[in-house]
């Protein structure tokens, strides 16, 4: 099953492409910032710019760690659904199930090697210009020199493999069918989510204005919150189709479609929903406490630029990493439609007409995410804007909520329509022949 993995990779290196990018990406963002900690642990550097790189590579390491996996994850999940009727060739054929979960795990982990590889040179640039930011805000000592050492290579292999390895099993077996008794624990795990963000945010009221550790809890909360409604992204989206008041062909077809593949799409809810939540909720606080400080007049101390670069630097990560799962997904997804477009115009429809439909269906998605993000942030920077500064709602929310937003929109509905119109360069009768 090995030799059939890797003669898979070479035969059809495209369909790789979105797992070899999240990989690749994945790798980068680990490696660069766990070389932070080859640099804290050389001979002679202080021990406040050792805490301060070993607190960066930890924090953003760890979202960096479930971060890849996501993205791996989302990427796999489509691309096995789509080979379907491949895997049911090979099952008819003889192979049994645990071979064919080989095959797949292995050509995950072959490609996630070779995107690891690909990314050390990266890796080595990015963890250069992190220690270049640290040392210009004065957070670690101008005399401290870069290394690159075994634990970030180690981290930034291991963690990419594992990860390709654990999203290719849990992806084939979900499209084998075994994986069927995953709702009822997917549902625990999604109420667990949301009462333990729900008790983080409201702890939010047990601190001081003056407390180190007062984002804590509400940023904690806002990202428990977003999982668990990440974790119900599928009956999130069934409970808006059946409220939309779309009408029209393109409408009605768009509710359809959705429907159908609302399974499907639910990783791309997920993304939505979990940028939307991180993303609003760390730089609307954060914003908030540093127009506090300045306010009061003090200065910010080491700890403070430490907390407000990590932040900056967090969501910078998620970012980069939901656009690249949002491509991904959107990409591999539409590009699938070949024949489904081609069999909507050969009944008639026009190309503007189906470019109505994926954009109504990116539309729908993209409200869906955001309005569940939203609320998952404001849970926590509510609590946080009381308890620091006496108000409710702060004034900064309504910037960064507007520009969250619009790269959410940007990316969803520019990939889903670009992505389409490529696809229906192709004549509707090769698209269905080939695809028959």
């Amino acid at each position: 099953m090995f030799v059939l993995a890797m003669r898979s990779v070479r035969q059809r290196p495209g369909r790789f492409l979105a797992t070899l990018l999240s990989a690749f990406l994945g790798a980068a963002i680990i490696m660069a910032f766990n070389a932070l900690h080859d640099t804290a642990a050389r001979p002679g550097v202080d021990p406040v710019s050792a805490q301060t790189l070993s607190t960066a590579a930890g924090v953003v390491g760890g979202y960096g760690t479930l971060l890849v996996f996501f993205a791996i994850a989302s990427t796999l999940t489509v691309t096995v659904r789509q080979r379907a009727a491949e895997l049911d060739l090979l099952r008819c054929s003889g192979a049994t199930p645990g071979q064919i979960k080989r095959m797949v795990v292995g050509e995950a982990v072959a490609v996630a090697l070779v995107g690891a590889a690909l990314a050390v040179g990266p890796a080595v640039l990015g963890g250069r210009a992190l220690l270049e930011v640290f040392r210009d805000s004065g957070q670690v000592a101008r005399s401290v020199e870069f290394s690159f050492g075994p634990v970030a290579s180690s981290t930034g292999f291991g963690i990419t493999l594992l990860a390709a390895a654990g999203a290719a099993f849990l992806a084939v077996r979900r499209a084998s069918g075994r994986g069927r008794q995953r709702g009822r624990a997917r549902a625990v795990l999604a109420y667990a989510a949301l009462a333990l963000g729900a008790a983080s945010a409201g702890s939010t009221f047990a601190f001081s204005a003056s407390d180190a550790a007062l984002m804590a809890p509400p940023a904690y909360g806002a990202i428990l919150l977003s999982v668990g409604a990440a974790l119900k992204a599928p009956r999130l989206l069934a409970v808006v189709l059946d409220r939309l008041p779309l009408t029209g062909a393109s409408g009605w077809l768009a509710v359809r479609n959705l429907r159908e593949r609302a399974g499907q799409l639910a990783g791309i809810s997920m993304s939505l929903i979990l940028f939307t939540a991180v993303a609003t909720a760390t730089l609307t606080m954060q914003a908030v406490e540093s127009d506090a400080v300045a306010a009061s007049g003090a200065v910010k101390s080491v700890d403070a630029k430490n907390l407000e670069t990590l932040n900056v630097t967090v969501v910078g990560i998620i970012v980069v990493f939901v656009c690249v799962m949002l491509v991904n997904s959107l990409y591999a997804a539409t590009s699938y439609r070949e024949r489904e477009f081609g069999q909507q115009r050969l009944a008639g429809a026009t190309v503007r007409q189906v470019l109505g439909v994926v954009g109504a269906e990116g539309l729908v998605l993209t409200v869906t995410g955001v309005c569940c993000g939203t609320l998952a942030a404001l849970a926590g920077i509510v609590p946080f804007t009381v308890v620091r500064t006496d108000g409710v709602l702060p004034g900064q929310v309504f910037g960064v909520w507007l520009g969250v937003v619009a790269v959410a929109a940007a990316v969803t509905l520019g990939t889903g329509l670009a992505t389409a119109r490529r696809v229906l360069r192709t004549d509707p009768v090769r698209a269905v022949a080939a695809a028959a």
